[in-house]
């Protein structure tokens, strides 16, 4: 069984997805349960790299509203309105948001005063429809970048579960390992 929980912090950025996925790949398989998968993906990606929050905001109102979903840290915010905050804006636009300091991002939602930075990806079904973001808010002011984009795209798109020529996609970007 691969339900061990990793430590990449000090890996190079890159080398850390590469190693997570393939990890959230072995743990999941044979898990069709999209609950399932987003506890583990949290719990993985949180411990992973000492993440302050890391988890997901499911949509329960189509284009108004998510929902807290599985999560690992301290207590979210229960509800969020499509376009409200960093979350809201990722879900509305369709689109990863990276946010260097939060301070800066106008209508931020501060669930956790200690949340510096952000980063937040529109998760989609097999039907190309936004069924979640995924959010992972750190202590420290630009923490995340292009690496963890591309990084946590290909850990989600086990939940697309598209296949173009062989590569998944998630969001419009194609997946690296």
């Amino acid at each position: 069984m691969a339900e061990v929980t990793l430590d990449l912090r000090g890996v190079p950025k890159k080398q850390a997805y590469e190693e997570l996925a393939a990890h959230i790949a072995a743990v999941l398989e044979g898990i069709d349960d999209e609950i399932a998968e987003m506890a583990t993906v949290s719990s993985l990606v949180h411990n992973a790299f000492g993440f302050l929050w890391t988890g997901f905001y499911r949509v329960v109102k189509p284009g108004m509203l998510m929902r807290v979903g599985p999560y690992q840290g301290t207590l979210g915010c229960l509800e969020v309105a499509f376009g409200r905050g960093v979350c809201g804006a990722a879900a509305s636009e369709r689109r990863t948001i990276i946010v260097d300091d939060v301070a800066t991002f106008g209508d931020h939602i501060a669930c956790d005063a200690r949340s510096q930075s952000e980063i937040v990806l529109p998760v989609t079904n097999s039907s190309g429809d936004l069924i979640a973001v995924f959010d992972v808010d750190s202590e420290s002011i630009g923490t995340f970048d292009t690496d963890d984009e591309v990084g946590l795209s290909a850990i989600l798109a086990r939940f697309a579960r598209q296949v173009a020529n062989g590569t998944p996609l998630v969001h419009g970007m194609a997946a690296e390992f």
